[in-house]
């Protein structure tokens, strides 16, 4: 069973191939930086259009990377939603027209449920159930998964992701985009308890997450540097921010550990690649006696490789689309607690 995956969510087109379920014959992701780094940040037009323009021969490449023809495809799985929908449009509408082609079934995946899915391209995944922490630039989401395509959402940001928390902070203190790689690469060389910045919602007894007053702190706190005159310690400034959401980060994925009972955590999406969470969470786990699961950092970030594995679930439940199927910016998720 070979499945073609496409994923165009936000501003990374990407194709992958995936074999039985787990084996990767192809992984092909072709970035936008270039293209918004001069605007500061992601330009939804620009995206859709850079998407028209790559997304055939990224597949040919795919195809050819793999050695097979499209006729050796046997299903097709597709990102739907969340996202940009003029993005999203792009890869649906191809994705559909590939399927009505060749007369295969096509399957429609959702973003964050192929995030936390992205740890079954490793060679030890977890066993059911788990708690999912999904952290990116668009989202900031805590899940309860009982099996691959039964999950509740336990908490989520109530205004901005961390991911876009750090790329609002970068462009504050101009550092270019993206942020969270600029921050991150700066951190190292801080000191992350140089400066006292707030730790949302940590006070409060829920798995919800909230990162704008943080980027406040750092407003207001650049400019009492400017007032008083005082040179900015970026790099200390750069080390206390990135704790301060690492912080945030683990603080909740343990309180939902805690009120699941479940001992085994998968933590995914983009800032999941970050060096200091990934190094924090290890620590952590080893001391509170839980599993611990991330995948590699090229699955992190958007990818196709986590919508063909979360596509070939859905293909074996049975879950196939036809010519009506539609996009989505958001999706309302059955809360568990």
């Amino acid at each position: 069973m070979r499945i073609l995956a496409l994923e165009t969510s936000c501003d990374e087109t990407a194709v992958a191939i995936l074999e039985d379920g787990h084996r990767l014959l192809a992984h092909m992701v072709s970035s936008q930086i270039d293209i918004h780094r001069r605007y500061g940040g992601i330009v939804p037009e620009l995206a859709s259009r850079r998407h028209m323009e790559i997304i055939y021969p990224l597949t040919k490449d795919a195809l050819r990377s793999a050695g097979l023809n499209i006729d050796q495809i046997d299903a097709f799985a597709v990102t739907n939603g969340p996202g940009l929908i003029g993005a999203l449009v792009v890869g649906v509408s191809f994705a559909k027209a590939l399927a009505y082609a060749n007369k295969k079934p096509l399957v429609a995946v959702d973003h964050l449920n192929a995030h936390f899915m992205a740890v079954f391209l490793e060679p030890h995944p977890p066993r059911f159930p788990f708690v999912a922490l999904v952290v990116s630039g668009g989202h900031t989401s805590l899940f309860y998964v009982e099996g691959p395509l039964r999950y509740s959402l336990l908490g989520q940001t109530r205004d901005d992701a961390a991911g876009e928390a750090f790329d609002k902070v970068a462009k504050l203190l101009g550092l270019g985009y993206p942020g969270g790689r600029i921050i991150s690469r700066l951190a190292e060389q801080g000191n992350p308890q140089a400066i006292a910045l707030p730790r949302p919602l940590l006070e409060k007894n829920n798995l919800d997450f909230s990162f704008s007053g943080l980027k406040t702190a750092v407003v207001y706190y650049v400019r009492e540097c400017q007032r008083q005159k005082k040179p900015l310690p970026l790099h200390d400034l750069c080390a206390s921010f990135e704790m301060a959401v690492i912080d945030v980060l683990v603080h909740k994925a343990l309180q939902a550990l805690k009120h699941t009972h479940v001992k085994r955590l998968v933590v995914a999406g983009g800032v999941a690649a970050n060096k200091r969470l990934r190094k924090t969470l290890s620590e952590i786990s080893r001391q509170e006696g839980f599993e611990l699961f991330i995948p590699q950092p090229a699955y992190c970030t958007d990818n196709a490789a986590m919508v063909a594995v979360a596509g070939y679930q859905r293909l074996l439940a049975g879950k196939v689309e036809g010519p009506e199927l539609d996009v989505y910016a958001r999706k309302l998720i059955p809360r568990y607690l």
